[in-house]
């Protein structure tokens, strides 16, 4: 059994709770998620491993989940990179973005997301109770792609790229 942290509106700890029953009940956690581009400044995918119970077989970020009770963020992206994409890279945290999005499962994603951008070079080594395929994609042929075909990608992402973009646009 695995338990988040719950948080307020300001990312403050109001307490744990499983990770399925807190999407059950949509109640707001804290998260994190990586966006891993390669040193051509193509994003890298992955494929959502389509057993997972939510969101399954849908395109994503590079890799994202929570933060173990405890845990600091940075150290929850570390790991979810490896356990998720079998790689280690820098990240650094870019920035913070909260969402709730009803998923078509009754599952609820009411997350405080910590955002962690990293680059690397590296061939993934998918872990395939996570990730079943992974692909680099240029920003305007992914941008395109989320426009044209918005099913083929989970709801966070679809929400979260675009500021992605924003954050890099704003550092050049």
């Amino acid at each position: 059994m695995i338990n988040v942290i719950l948080v307020d509106e300001n990312d403050r700890p109001t307490g744990t709770m499983e990770k399925l029953e807190a999407h059950r009940q949509g109640r707001r956690h804290r998260a994190i998620s990586c966006y891993v581009f390669n040193s051509r400044g193509w994003l890298l995918l992955q494929l959502r491993a389509v057993q997972k119970y939510h969101a399954g077989g849908l395109w994503s970020n590079t890799c994202c989940g929570h933060p173990f009770p405890g845990e600091e963020t940075h150290l929850a992206a570390t790991r979810r990179l490896h356990e998720e994409m079998g790689m280690h890279c820098q990240l650094h945290k870019a920035f913070e973005f909260s969402y709730r999005v009803e998923l078509d499962n009754g599952m609820v994603e009411n997350e405080f997301g910590h955002i962690f951008l990293g680059t690397s070079d590296l061939t993934p080594q998918l872990n395939p109770a996570e990730a079943e395929a992974y692909a680099y994609v240029e920003p305007e042929t992914l941008r395109r792609q989320m426009a044209e075909e918005p099913a083929r990608f989970t709801p966070w992402f679809l929400l979260c790229y675009p500021h992605v973009l924003d954050y890099l646009a704003g550092r050049e």
